[in-house]
């Protein structure tokens, strides 16, 4: 009976990963439990020790002529075959046979252990959970919810729900698929931990990028900012900490590598890869790439907004489709970006001629104007 119970106590750690020592405990506090409801004494020692395959409770009574109290009182002969230095009124722990144990103690017994089990398995997704949170985990497809299209994922032992409002785009995943997740947060609930987990979250890409290039990995190329409109478009900002080293080059990887393995993972969504400037005029024109800039100019009131010029054809590629380069470069800099073309805005004033030219230039035929960051 005795090596059954450590044999099942290993066989737990093995395929639930419940310490042993943890269950110990679990039924050390279930049989203390047993010995109130069974005895009324809950005064109790429990030997239990895996390696010797000892198992053994003692319940500490009192030695009396009449017994009164079975569950606190033992008699005196009984008492001195245990210990025959025992005089009356001397305590003595006497081995119980826990086969003896009432229904209703035995029954809380078990209730305890299996919640012992409950709590440990909650604990080791609990402490999975955490070793993996913010950061790039694999997981496996195990269900999708026809309703919900919510998929139900197998992140090493634990499982974790990826919604559909944290999915790419309009991917289709399939079960036994195998994906890249990202974990933004670990959280305990009543139910148990959980982990929420994303596909849509900039760090996503990131943490994409510092597994494809080594460069980002070893710290000599940084990843400076992320702006990403998932499933459509992402623009990463980077810089590199080596003059040898061309950061922009590094993540794109020879004839594309690194960056297309990238834009396979998610769907075909494009990436722009931009140089990262402490000077934010530099910063700014690079981060409306494709587009061409012309000039970039500071709003002197420190309220972090600017105008941008480019060229009358690029005014559209700069803006982008429903303002989505526009919108990304402003939360890429973190500055508001006003996008001016050449030929100027309708209503607008005409610039003073240079000094020293009495002429006037006539006022060019003005375009239109866009906002980004808004």
């Amino acid at each position: 009976m005795q090596s059954e119970i450590y044999e099942a106590l290993a066989l737990l750690e093995k395929e639930r990963g419940i310490p042993v020592d943890f269950m110990i405990d679990k039924i050390k506090k279930a049989i203390l439990t047993a010995c109130k409801n069974s005895y009324g004494n809950e005064d109790a020692v429990i030997d239990m020790n895996p390696e010797t395959g000892m198992f053994e409770v003692r319940l500490k009574m009192v030695a009396v002529d009449d017994v009164y109290e079975p569950g606190k009182e033992v008699l005196i002969e009984k008492a001195k075959k245990i210990d025959p230095t025992v005089e009356v009124g001397d305590d003595v722990y006497v081995t119980m046979n826990t086969k003896e144990f009432g229904r209703i103690a035995a029954q809380t017994a078990r209730n305890i252990i299996r919640q012992g089990i409950r709590d440990g398995e909650r604990g080791q997704m609990m402490q999975e959970f955490q070793s993996k949170n913010q950061e790039l985990v694999s997981a496996l497809v195990e269900r999708i919810d026809p309703r919900t299209g919510a998929a139900t994922l197998r992140i090493g032992k634990a499982e974790a729900v990826l919604p559909k409002s944290e999915q790419v785009g309009n991917e289709d995943l399939r079960e036994g698929q195998h994906i890249k997740v990202y974990v933004v947060d670990v959280r305990e609930t009543e139910r148990g931990p959980r982990a929420m987990i994303s596909r849509t979250h900039p760090d996503l890409v990131k943490r994409l990028f510092e597994t494809e290039v080594p460069e980002i990995y070893d710290g000599t190329v940084e990843i400076k900012a992320v702006s990403r409109e998932a499933g459509s478009r992402t623009k990463l900002a980077v810089v590199s900490h080596n003059p040898d080293v061309d950061a922009i080059g590094a993540c794109i990887g020879a004839r594309g590598s690194r960056v297309s393995a990238i834009v396979e993972e998610l769907g075909g969504e494009k990436i722009d890869i931009v140089e990262y400037s402490d000077d934010p005029v530099k910063f700014i024109a690079s981060a409306l790439s494709p587009a061409d800039v012309v000039s970039v100019k500071v709003a002197e009131d420190g309220s972090r907004s600017c105008r941008v010029t480019v060229p009358d054809s690029q005014l559209s590629l700069a803006i982008g489709n429903k303002g989505q380069n526009a919108r990304l470069a402003a939360k890429l800099t973190g500055w508001k970006i006003d996008i001016k073309p050449e030929s100027g805005f309708y209503g607008e004033e005409p610039e003073p001629a240079p000094a020293g030219n009495p002429e006037q230039e006539e006022a060019p035929v003005p375009q239109a104007e866009e906002e980004a960051g808004e």
